[in-house]
């Protein structure tokens, strides 16, 4: 049977940053466990957080952007979206995104939370909070980094949900973003209703 008993958080002891480079920030703590035990290289990254958006046009079509990630070495597709931009909300930062890497335009309020997601909270400091917005508009023109390459690409809901499930959407915050966004609106994404 199990035992109720409260979880306690570690105590930081020292904190030391050891990034190797701006480009991926790195810190190294000293930490007292509830038990009493003291680990000393306990290393985790504050990337910071993250916002993305699964745009979906008023046919119903699921906006998609196709890019290079050197991490992996692989051509992906995902949601647009991006890292929380200096002195910039997560709202402002994904409506920026959205704009900056697909042409489409929108406001504040036309954004539904889809909630969010840690991807690895064990070694990464990163939520990577969702939203979805209906009757997206190409409006305005695409403002890539100087590191991006992307390629918009639209596709039905109900596909883009297949190619979820089959594989070949396959980033892990874009994958439960368009999971939940099918659950929450089963009849776009050519689910039955429960």
């Amino acid at each position: 049977m199990p035992i109720n008993k409260e979880i306690q958080k570690w105590t930081v002891l020292h904190e030391q940053d050891v990034s190797p480079s701006p480009w991926f920030p790195l810190v190294k703590h000293t930490v007292k466990l509830a038990n009493g035990n003291v680990i000393d290289d306990y290393y985790f990254s504050p990337l910071g957080d993250v916002a993305q958006v699964l745009p979906i046009t008023k046919n119903n079509e699921v906006v998609l952007v196709k890019q290079y990630k050197h991490a992996l070495g692989e051509v992906l597709l995902e949601l647009p979206g991006g890292m929380q931009q200096k002195n910039k909300s997560i709202i402002a930062s994904v409506l920026n995104e959205l704009e900056e890497e697909t042409g489409i335009r929108a406001t504040a309020g036309q954004l539904i939370s889809l909630g969010k997601i840690a991807n690895n909270p064990t070694k990464l400091n990163q939520v990577t909070y969702g939203f979805i917005i209906f009757d997206a508009e190409f409006n305005a023109a695409q403002k890539l980094d100087p590191t991006e390459d992307i390629q918009v690409i639209t596709l039905p809901a109900p596909q883009v949900l297949k190619m979820a499930i089959n594989g070949e959407i396959w980033v892990t915050d874009s994958l439960n973003f368009i999971l939940k966004a099918a659950l929450a609106y089963p009849d776009i994404f050519g689910l039955a209703k429960r």
